[in-house]
């Protein structure tokens, strides 16, 4: 038995299925983006992208998480 994925990994699959991306393009689109800030990297994302706020914040909180435990 596997357990329930929680947090901002939970909206991954549904990321996916609605924008179309793999998860990882995603997340080099964050990393190679000029933008530092969470905020700004929402914004960009619903802007540039048109990803919802939760897809978007949850990518970000991902990303940059990840990116603070290297």
């Amino acid at each position: 038995m596997t357990a329930a994925v929680k947090g901002p990994a939970s909206y991954f699959p549904s990321i996916e299925k609605k924008y179309g991306r793999p998860i990882a393009e995603w997340k080099e689109l964050i990393r190679s983006s000029p933008l530092g800030k969470h905020g700004e990297l929402v914004t960009w994302l619903k802007t540039e992208h048109g990803l919802g706020h939760g897809h978007a914040n949850a990518l970000v909180a991902h990303t940059l998480a990840e990116d603070t435990a290297k």
